[in-house]
């Protein structure tokens, strides 16, 4: 035996190794369940791919570390920023100055889910030091699932616009206030100055760095045209390169992103269709995005007295975001029963909320894992479920086809009608 493998050592060349396979076996099959969930059950395909890698990481999959670092941190922060930077690019800064109240109704939205599940959690006796950040990850909405959400059941409808965009909104607030808070976790703030230092150091870096992004676009959009694979090209390659600077000076990548989104639409006013070429590598970004964030989220500690912590942060941040629209709902040109729905179809967590935990980790490891083992679970559950609600919710406003009917192929035999 020995003699064979000396034999066959001189032909083996060097490999990525294990953890490639693993992960290549492991998104064929996120492929093929997403696939089965839409065409057979009418869910959303995040659902199949949440579902294959909570079933990875419970089974002990090891290629995904916690907290996040190295490859699997810039792949998620990457995947991340490509989603903020689609949605920014949806809303026009001067679609605020006609419709304040839509301002007024995301605040009003983040302040009360934030509050509701700090409150809650401090009266059930979690430390003050673990309160504050987990009420951070519980005020990030997840842009990312609702969207897939909605390209999958082919939504579209006031309900569906107005979610997205205060989607956006609570994540531009949850990612300012998460990178900030990682910074005094260590350090209690003395003075405001001291507290505001941290929020201004990540919104100036995060602004800058998405300046300089929507300019150079601004610039390349004047003679590229904005459906060539060439634009695609460079508009990735920007978004990853922003990405890394941002993270490297101290700011939120994707936070620059999703600013650079909505300057390039201010700076770029003629209308641009995000490039099919992106598209498709934007999915698979995406679909690694949420595989990794079950498989990380699956490993967390479950007991029984986490799961009670668990079941009432969610059930506390779901009543939050309903009541919280309603009440900023007065002018903001939406009926009371369209507010339900929307705050209900801004339930989901994922990654960003992942992304933050994994900074208060990294911040503190001893009020990290008091953060995560809260955390990790309820952002599992509700990436499933959250999508599971979403998908219900827009349906109920009438802005989509009845999700759960199993499709039926065509008689044309062109294919699966709602597949994309």
């Amino acid at each position: 035996m020995n003699e064979i493998l000396t034999f066959w050592a001189q032909w083996l060349r060097p490999s990525a190794g294990l953890p490639t396979v693993q992960w290549s076996l492991l998104l064929a099959a996120a492929t093929m369940a997403g696939y089965l969930c839409q065409r057979h059950i009418g869910l959303p395909k995040v659902v199949g791919y949440s579902l294959v890698g909570t079933f990875a990481g419970l089974a002990g999959f090891s290629g995904a570390l916690w907290p996040l670092q190295g490859i699997g941190l810039f792949m998620l922060e990457l995947g991340i920023s490509l989603v903020l930077f689609e949605c920014g690019g949806r809303i026009p800064l001067r679609w605020f100055r006609h419709n304040p109240m839509v301002l007024v109704q995301s605040v009003a939205e983040s302040a009360l889910t934030f509050f509701a599940v700090y409150w809650v959690l401090l009266w059930l006796q979690v430390p003050e030091r673990a309160a504050g950040p987990l009420a951070i990850v519980a005020l990030a909405a997840s842009p990312a699932v609702l969207t897939r959400v909605v390209n999958d059941t082919r939504a579209a409808g006031p309900v569906t616009e107005r979610a997205i965009v205060l989607a956006t909104l609570s994540t531009l607030y949850a990612l300012t206030l998460g990178s900030a808070q990682a910074e005094l976790i260590n350090r209690p703030a003395v003075t405001l100055i001291d507290t505001a230092y941290p929020v201004m150091v990540v919104l100036g870096v995060s602004i800058a760095v998405a300046a300089l992004l929507s300019m150079v676009l601004r610039f390349a959009l004047r003679f590229m045209s904005p459906t060539s694979e060439n634009t695609s090209i460079l508009l990735l390659a920007l978004i990853a390169a922003g990405t890394a600077v941002a993270a490297h000076m101290g700011g939120s990548a994707p936070l620059a992103a999703l600013l650079g989104g909505m300057l390039l639409k201010q700076f770029n006013p003629r209308p641009w269709a995000w490039p099919r070429q992106l598209g498709t590598a934007s999915s698979l970004l995406t679909m690694l995005m949420f595989v990794l964030v079950s498989t990380v989220a699956a490993q967390a500690d479950w007991s029984g007295p986490v799961a009670g912590l668990v079941l009432a942060l969610i059930g506390v941040r779901l009543l939050a975001k309903v009541v919280g629209v309603a009440l900023g709902n007065v002018g903001s040109g939406a009926s009371w029963r369209q507010a339900l729905w929307v705050g209900a179809a801004m339930t989901p967590m994922s990654s960003i909320a992942l992304l933050i935990a994994s900074q208060f980790v990294v911040a503190s490891p001893s009020t990290g894992h008091l953060i995560a083992r809260v955390a990790l679970p309820a952002i599992l559950l509700m990436e499933v479920l959250g999508a599971v609600i979403a998908t219900v919710a827009i349906y109920r406003a009438g802005e989509s086809s009845k999700p759960w009917a199993p499709l039926t192929a065509p008689s044309t035999g062109t294919g699966d009608s709602r597949e994309s």
